[in-house]
């Protein structure tokens, strides 16, 4: 009689075992731990830089100072609808801290991390450098948001500059043009090897942008052709937008979409250009 092989019978409990679910994508507990003291450690040493925080809290607000006090600048203007020029001079303050934060500051600490190699330190520890860039990020633009704030309150206390009249659509503009300051600042970061590229390419567009913004002449009163040519750039478009929701209308769409569109091309540029090292 032939031997009977004696293959083992499948255990019922393993054919009707459920699949494990799969891990969910949740970062560690230690690394969110991780993450969280970057950002404290970032905001103190953030504190400490009294250059950064001139420029991004102090300088729109003095310079709307300054130029409120020019007797001139409180006079209504027939030419501009009865407005003042300082009425004018109050979002362009708010431009200029977006403008200041991400073109000016930003860059170079970023550089400055990367320079140093703290980025590729960071990345053999739970902390990806990833959260410094977020909390970089998240602090400069927090400090912006305070500086327009202080600048509006400013505008509105000392020389009776009105407030928008439609405040949402006046906050849209606002934090449109801020992703876009910040994303660009990612952009000059990605392309500059040191803190002096990130300096010298930072001053070659901190101007430009500040022409767009209205800070010599309020874009309003351009010539027809250089508005329509200033308001292709981020700065220039959330001039428009601004004054627009300060007359208590809905800022333009094509006013809208032009920041969110720099906002998204200069990020995905800054995303396959940036590198830890």
């Amino acid at each position: 009689m032939p031997a009977m092989s004696a293959t083992p019978a499948p255990s019922p409990s393993a054919s009707t075992r459920s699949p494990r679910p799969a891990p969910t994508q949740e970062a560690p507990p230690k690394a969110r731990g991780a993450s969280r003291a970057v950002l404290k450690t970032e905001a103190r040493l953030f504190l400490r830089e009294p250059g950064s925080l001139f420029w991004i809290l102090v300088f729109p607000t003095l310079l709307l100072v300054i130029l409120g006090l020019i007797p001139s600048f409180r006079e209504p203007v027939p030419s501009m609808g009865g407005l003042r020029t300082i009425d004018l001079y109050v979002p362009v303050a708010l431009l200029l801290a977006s403008i200041t934060t991400g073109i000016q500051v930003m860059p170079a600490v970023l550089t400055g991390y990367r320079e140093r190699g703290i980025l590729r330190r960071m990345s053999t520890t739970p902390v990806r450098p990833a959260a410094l860039l977020g909390a970089q990020i998240a602090l400069h633009g927090t400090a912006a948001a305070v500086s327009m704030a202080l600048a509006l309150t400013v505008g509105r206390v000392a020389f009776g500059v009105a407030l928008p009249e439609q405040p949402v659509g006046y906050a849209l503009a606002l934090v449109l043009t801020l992703c876009s300051a910040l994303a660009l600042g990612c952009l000059l970061c990605a392309l500059s090897a040191t803190t002096k590229a990130a300096n010298v390419a930072g001053s070659a567009v901190f101007f430009p942008m500040m022409f767009a913004a209205g800070v010599w002449a309020p874009v309003q009163s351009m010539p027809d052709t250089l508005q329509q040519i200033v308001q292709l750039l981020p700065f220039g478009a959330a001039s428009q937008a601004l004054a627009q929701a300060s007359s208590g209308h809905w800022p333009g769409w094509s006013h809208l979409a032009v920041p969110a569109a720099w906002t998204l091309v200069l990020a995905e540029v800054a995303r396959r250009r940036f590198r830890w090292e």
